[in-house]
């Protein structure tokens, strides 16, 4: 059976179917830019710095900046709670946070099912879905391991001695990719052990300590550790090769028969005026006809999405069940 979670997107594109810091990132609009949609958005991430939301929202930023869409970009990681810190924050203090976007993704359709933390995507202003981002497994560029036979067989060997460690919670998007890829190679996806990290370096210490054998991760976080010659790309959870890291197999040409795309969007909070939800709309639509997204888009492998207003809603309810079928296939629920 094909272990693949798909979805009808949008009208843009199909795709194939997780301590506080604060930094401020300026950028002057150019002369030849864009119209100014906004003088300026603050970006919530609920992670750490280095994970898929920290390089979803920046990539964004950047984009609408460097595109003259927006005047200024300001960045703000808040990890806990699988995520779940920051929306308790945006819905807490609504009103004085207008000028907020916050990024989600997967995960918070998968925490809620699993009762992590009490609030869904219902409870919040739903702006955009705006990218999805392949899952993959790596190793350390040391690791003995080149391919997912040879994970196989370090799994069935020891499987006790065979993590995967991912950066989100047990029952979590990294846990569920790396249990539905495992189960899709003939594995027992409940006896996977799963190690959770904050995103980001904590992952990568365990990785190339030995801590875990492999992890599981975004394709845009993996493509930029292997570019940096810290780790190998085992496979990827795309149909076919992806042309950010052509080198990268996928896991349908190793024998695995499992596909995943994690959408990434983002939220306001409850009450938004209906003006200031338009302008953020408006902004990221445009977004997609500029050179500056298509250049953040390309180096780091995303499929381009978009669905907005009652499509997102759609689209998230849609995700829910089917998430929620496979987690009870999965034995997550």
């Amino acid at each position: 059976m094909t272990l693949t979670l798909t979805k009808d997107l949008t009208r843009r594109a199909v795709m194939a179917t997780a301590a506080l810091t604060l930094a401020t990132l300026t950028v002057a609009t150019p002369t030849w830019a864009e119209e100014k949609i906004a003088d300026s958005i603050h970006f919530l991430i609920p992670g750490g710095a280095g994970g898929g939301w920290d390089g979803t929202a920046r990539g964004t930023g950047e984009a609408l900046t460097k595109a003259g869409l927006v005047g200024t970009a300001s960045f703000e990681n808040m990890s806990g709670g699988g995520g779940g810190k920051a929306i308790g924050y945006l819905i807490e203090n609504a009103d004085s946070n207008h000028g907020t976007l916050m990024v989600n993704s997967t995960p918070i359709v998968i925490r809620s099912l699993t009762g992590v933390f009490p609030h869904n995507f219902r409870d919040l202003t739903l702006v955009a879905g705006t990218i999805g981002d392949y899952a993959a497994i790596v190793v350390g560029k040391d690791s003995s391991i080149n391919s997912m036979s040879d994970l196989l067989a370090a799994y069935q060997a020891n499987p006790r001695k065979t993590a995967i460690g991912g950066g989100s919670v047990p029952g979590g998007m990294d846990h569920l990719v790396a249990a539905m890829v495992m189960k899709a190679a003939g594995e027992d996806p409940t006896g996977v052990k799963y190690i959770p990290y904050d995103a980001g370096g904590k992952a990568m210490a365990a990785l190339l300590s030995g801590e875990i054998a492999a992890l599981s991760t975004g394709f845009s976080e993996a493509v930029d550790l292997a570019n940096a010659g810290e780790v190998k790309i085992i496979g990827v959870t795309a149909n076919d090769r992806v042309a950010a890291y052509e080198s990268a197999p996928t896991m349908q040409e190793q024998g695995i028969d499992a596909s995943f795309v994690n959408w990434r969007g983002f939220f306001a909070a409850p009450g938004l005026p209906a003006d200031k939800l338009a302008m953020y709309e408006a902004a990221i639509a445009k977004m997609y006809d500029t050179p500056e997204w298509e250049e953040v888009r390309a180096r780091n492998g995303w499929v381009n999405i978009h669905n907005s207003g009652a499509d997102f809603k759609t689209f998230l309810e849609g995700q829910e069940k089917a998430i929620g079928d496979l987690m009870k296939e999965l034995g997550f629920l």
